[in-house]
């Protein structure tokens, strides 16, 4: 049940002349017409529940420093752009050692053969492609599954987010595949590409690829975007002996659930998909999205590529696997996603998981708190949702909006939407008691 009260309402209005009062400089700037439509270089910037965005002026570790010369602590981390941390000292090194030899040329670098087996060794499948972003990977493996497929249909989870792939941006409504009200501009009838069911829903999933005209499914080890919803005991079992049961590619996107460990979900419960994708945060905030598949799946491709004349295929981008992204890459994956860093995302994550169980013991809240690996969510219901749709019952927008502006006025920025808190490598001792105890402050005032 939303909280909207009297005691909100005034609390909201506190907060947002708060806002005002302490950011001059960026209320300057949100006053000043700069070409921009909204005034932000993205649509979404404006998306935050702040009276204008927050310009950054400078951002390091998990810390943000804004114009105005306030330090955050950031638990949002650029949404997992950023999720070991803003300008990790080994990709900035890359990077500024390979400015000096090139940015991009359409042709391979000297970081190939290293990155390759990076990769291989990390992630465990045998041959690899680069994009720019996971959106793009997403996108391109798609293509190649249904043309190694020869079936047109893709599968979707309800609540799932795979990036600006608009056959993936579909909700499930009355047992009906519709698009999402936000995919602005659908030209044609996602219905008739996609098919989408509930997530945790064996049943479904069965019924929905006994028609064979699956390509593939694709999917997130567990929700992250609808708010975070984990998959019942045996559910990834049974969609991998699923899709094999009816020659259905399995595609698993892990550019959020990277957070649960070294190698994602899939490497630390050994699934099997035959197509993986990560993106965001796998080259230290270069854009750069990877997908990588089995001798399959490559088999497949190399027949597909016979059966064409040479030349631009549709799938790749001129920028795509440039030196620039290599070199930041090889970076991350060597130096920054180490066994130790990620020790010390899931301690950070644990330590925030722990805070916040323990304020809402305290205060009697019917809430809940669900975590995998370094990303974290508090959930407005007494239990966790195995669903989307149980999850969007759980929603309460004013409070949610009230929530991170008051976290922001205390010094902690969190992801503009759910209650999501993401742990970077660097996160002080300190960090996770102050967030609560800043999170306690703003609930005596609203409850």
């Amino acid at each position: 049940m939303p909280i909207v009260t009297e005691k909100l309402r005034k609390f909201k209005a506190r907060e947002n002349a708060a806002y005002l009062r302490s950011r001059p400089l960026s209320a300057a700037r949100a006053n000043q017409p700069n070409g921009f439509f909204g005034g932000v270089p993205q649509h979404w910037m404006m998306d935050w529940p702040m009276p204008f965005p927050l310009v950054v002026h400078s951002a390091s570790g998990t810390c943000l420093t804004d114009l105005d010369g306030h330090v955050l602590t950031d638990l949002c981390l650029g949404d997992t752009g950023a999720m070991f941390g803003h300008n990790p000292e080994p990709v900035a090194r890359a990077i500024q050692a390979q400015a000096s030899r090139g940015l991009t040329s359409m042709l391979p670098s000297a970081d190939v053969e290293e990155v390759g087996a990076l990769l291989q060794t990390k992630f465990g499948m045998p041959y690899w492609q680069i994009t720019l972003t996971a959106s793009d990977a997403n996108r391109f493996a798609l293509r190649a599954a249904r043309a190694v497929t020869k079936r047109t249909k893709i599968l979707v989870f309800d609540g799932c987010y795979h990036g600006a792939v608009d056959e993936t941006a579909v909700n499930l409504a009355a047992g009906r595949t519709v698009a999402k009200p936000s995919l602005w501009g659908q030209s044609y009838d996602l219905a008739a590409v996609t098919t989408c069911v509930p997530f945790n829903d064996v049943e479904a999933l069965s019924y929905a690829l006994k028609l064979e005209d699956t390509a593939c499914v694709i999917m997130e080890p567990a929700l992250t975007n609808c708010g975070m919803v984990a998959p019942l005991p045996g559910f990834l079992d049974e969609v991998r002996r699923l899709t094999r049961a009816h020659s259905t590619l399995l595609l698993i996107d892990e550019t959020h659930t990277l957070s649960t460990g070294p190698g994602g979900w899939t490497g630390t419960h050994g699934l099997e998909p035959d197509i993986w994708v990560a993106g965001k945060a796998v080259a230290g905030g270069i854009p750069t999205g990877v997908w990588g598949f089995t001798e399959e799946v490559k088999r497949g491709i190399e027949r597909v590529r016979s059966e064409i004349p040479a030349g631009h295929s549709g799938v790749g981008t001129t920028l795509s696997g440039s030196a620039l992204q290599m070199a930041a890459l090889r970076a991350c994956l060597l130096d920054v996603m180490t066994e130790t860093n990620y020790a010390a995302m899931i301690a950070g994550a644990i330590a925030l998981e722990d805070g916040i169980k323990g304020l809402i013991a305290e205060m009697g809240l019917p809430w809940s708190v669900i975590r995998l690996g370094a990303r974290l969510e508090t959930v407005f219901a007494p239990s966790l949702p195995i669903n989307a749709d149980q999850m969007r019952a759980s929603f309460d927008y004013e409070l949610e909006a009230a929530l991170h502006l008051g976290l922001l006025n205390r010094g902690f920025l969190v992801t503009p939407f759910h209650n999501m808190l993401l742990a970077g490598p660097s996160l002080s001792r300190a960090a996770p008691a102050a967030y609560v105890a800043a999170l306690n402050s703003i609930l005596n005032e609203i409850l």
